[in-house]
């Protein structure tokens, strides 16, 4: 292990420790070659009965686990098991500072440091460790949660969805704090396609209200009825000199410049291919995006005549249709890692609520794809015989 590792992680432990100025921490990826036993831990400080806590959330690719420790020598343990494990980025955030270090694929380790700390709040402890309070002023405004700030039955589903992806952004935009790539003082999001702009609220709330971070949001849809509403909604939310609301098509809305996160959920069929084209263009930083529809591939592959022996699987509509999504969002991810971005595919929310649950997540490095994956890539396609929009779109 070199010097600047081992210093990196007693500075962590330090800040972990500190049971007077810790905020919050989260770690996750991994070393390269490495596997760590977690998908993403999050630690934070919690009051319960007993007093206070440190509690540890433990992610895997499937569900969390929540443990509390008390401060001392079961907390310094733990800590110590947690920073032994091969994660690729680590974050602290105390009332004094914030520190995070990045490992990079050649083993090098990227420190990023800020002077601004953060409010310390030390809640009492919720089953699930909810980012999202279910009293926060947007979702009443949306009609998800009641006046007293409990989710109403009929939108438990939506909250969920609200919950998981904030979780998912959350964790992404400080692996890119992390790495030293989104350090703009005002950060420009653009959600593309927002409809009735459910998350777009979430994602502002989320970065100013919580994260403290200034921005501004741009939200596209091509419906003048949902502009209008939304609208609405940020003004009474006092949030409308920052959230704005256009009309428009994905493809070619008119959005200022740099846009460092762009978002597209539930964007339909070739919609996300435009998103995804789109933030690639304006080089974001962070490129979040729940496909919806795959009709153009599954048109394709009913066209075409499938590699042997994969024509037991095109025989049922069905198969070729959940194929056909699979298909399509694997080529996605690897235009992405052409134009310089790490991608990976993870779950948004439980299959048992939306059969919609991937989310594509891109965050820029300006590395491109190797030759070997560029091979696959075009045996893939051939094999297939598809055409996809978004290389088309790309060339």
């Amino acid at each position: 292990m070199s010097k600047e590792l081992v210093r990196a992680r007693e500075e962590v432990r330090r800040r972990l420790l500190d049971a007077d100025d810790l905020v919050s921490a989260s770690a996750g990826g991994a070393v390269r070659g490495e596997n760590p036993q977690w998908r993403r831990i999050e630690v934070r400080p919690v009051a319960l009965k007993d007093g206070q806590r440190l509690q540890v959330v433990t992610f895997d690719e499937r569900q969390s686990f929540t443990t509390n420790h008390q401060w001392g020598a079961d907390a310094e343990r733990v800590v110590d098991g947690l920073l032994a494990e091969p994660f690729g980025h680590w974050h602290v955030a105390t009332t004094k500072d914030e520190f995070g270090f990045r490992i990079s694929k050649g083993g090098r380790v990227m420190v990023t440091r800020s002077s601004r700390g953060r409010e310390r709040r030390v809640d009492h402890d919720r089953a699930k460790s909810r980012l999202v309070d279910p009293a926060a002023p947007f979702l009443r405004q949306l009609g998800i949660s009641d006046a007293a700030g409990h989710i109403k039955k009929s939108k438990t589903d939506k909250y969920r969805q609200v919950e998981e992806f904030v979780r998912l952004l959350d964790a992404a935009v400080r692996d890119a704090e992390a790495s030293g790539r989104l350090t703009t003082p005002r950060l420009r999001v653009v959600d593309l396609g927002c409809g009735n702009a459910y998350l777009t609220f979430a994602i502002y709330h989320h970065l100013h209200e919580v994260m403290a971070r200034d921005l501004d949001i741009i939200g596209v849809d091509v419906k003048e009825q949902a502009r209008r509403h939304n609208t609405e909604v940020a003004m009474r939310l006092g949030w409308s000199e920052h959230l704005h609301f256009v009309e428009g098509e994905i493809a070619t809305a008119s959005v200022e410049q740099p846009v460092d996160i762009t978002v597209a959920l539930h964007a339909c069929d070739t919609a996300t291919d435009d998103a995804l084209a789109r933030g690639i263009g304006w080089q974001s930083e962070l490129i979040l995006a729940a496909p919806c529809c795959h009709h153009d591939i599954q048109r394709q592959l009913r066209a075409a005549s499938p590699p042997s022996p994969y024509g037991l699987i095109m025989r049922h509509g069905l198969m070729r249709e959940r194929f056909a999504d699979l298909l399509t969002d694997a080529i996605r991810v690897h235009l992405l890692r052409r134009s310089g971005y790490r991608a990976d595919v993870a779950e948004f929310v439980d299959s048992k609520h939306t059969p919609r649950n991937a989310l594509i997540r891109a965050h820029r490095t300006g590395v491109p794809s190797t030759d070997e994956q560029e091979a696959e890539y075009a045996e893939l396609v051939a094999a297939w015989q598809v055409s996809p929009r978004l290389a088309d779109l790309l060339k």
